[in-house]
């Protein structure tokens, strides 16, 4: 096992950091490969949560450049084929869960790092932490489905100035734009990630998943292909153990026991 990953096992819910604090957790092709297999690997074993976060003074500075560096190699690297291979299939792979991901941002979230943070379904941040979309600085274009992300949660305007500009966004300044969902103080992050990680791995994971799959559809869907989309997840959830199980500790006046199913 890469040690620029670290997976800490909490049952139903497991704990990844990304681990290269030397250089702020920016990505090389062994982070890539580490970090997509310790979330297949949680998936594969019944996970119903995941918490990512990054060790030391930042969360993730994005590609790694030293790797990219053309004055280095024979010729200008092919950057469409490092998104396709790398940054493309991790976020589709989070995306793709059927469980919540929280992003605990802990320091600075630059380039690829703030946008693997944006493909998250609940991102907490220290409220010293900063996104910044530093693209701009090198000549490049916002990855890791950050030209997707930005102008659905923040609206053209406001994604094209953070991309054009590289201008670093302050946490709580991210919570009011809508960005994120929370800003805590730094020494709050992580207490409160893992609570929420626990309280979602517990809670009733198929209704979770289910919904996650309905809202991202939504920013593609017609109304009335939603409205299907809609009934049919209803179906599934109505059928569940876990809405069983809801009905009666609501009727009963006791706290429900959802096994995920």
């Amino acid at each position: 096992m890469s040690d620029t990953i670290l997976a800490q096992d909490h049952g139903n819910w497991v704990e990844i950091t990304l681990n290269r604090p030397d250089r702020l957790n920016s990505f090389n092709d062994e982070m890539h490969y580490a970090l997509r297999g310790e979330i297949e690997k949680a998936r594969d074993n019944g996970a119903r949560a995941i918490l990512l976060t990054g060790s030391g003074r930042g969360f993730c500075a994005g590609q790694d450049l030293g790797d990219r560096d053309p004055s280095k190699m024979d010729g200008p690297p092919d950057l469409g084929n490092t998104v396709r291979t790398f940054y493309a299939p991790l976020v589709n792979l989070i995306r793709s869960l059927n469980f919540p991901v929280i992003c605990a941002v802990n320091g600075v979230a630059a380039g690829a790092g703030a946008n693997l943070a944006l493909a998250c379904d609940m991102v907490l941040a220290a409220e010293s932490a900063k996104f910044i979309q530093s693209f701009s600085k090198v000549g490049l274009i916002p990855d890791t489905g950050g030209s997707w992300h930005l102008p659905r949660l923040l609206g053209e305007a406001r994604a094209k100035g953070l991309a054009f500009t590289a201008q670093p966004l302050k946490a709580q300044q991210a919570e009011d734009w809508g960005l994120i969902w929370k800003a805590v103080p730094d020494a709050d992050l992580m207490d409160e990630a893992r609570k929420m990680a626990d309280q979602f791995a517990n809670g009733p994971t198929l209704g979770l998943g289910l919904t996650k799959q309905c809202i991202q559809a939504a920013a593609v869907d017609t109304l009335q292909d939603h409205l299907e989309l809609e009934a049919d997840a209803m179906k599934t959830c109505g059928e569940s153990a876990d809405y069983a199980e809801g009905v009666s500790a609501f009727l009963e006046k006791r706290a429900p026991a959802f096994k995920g199913s």
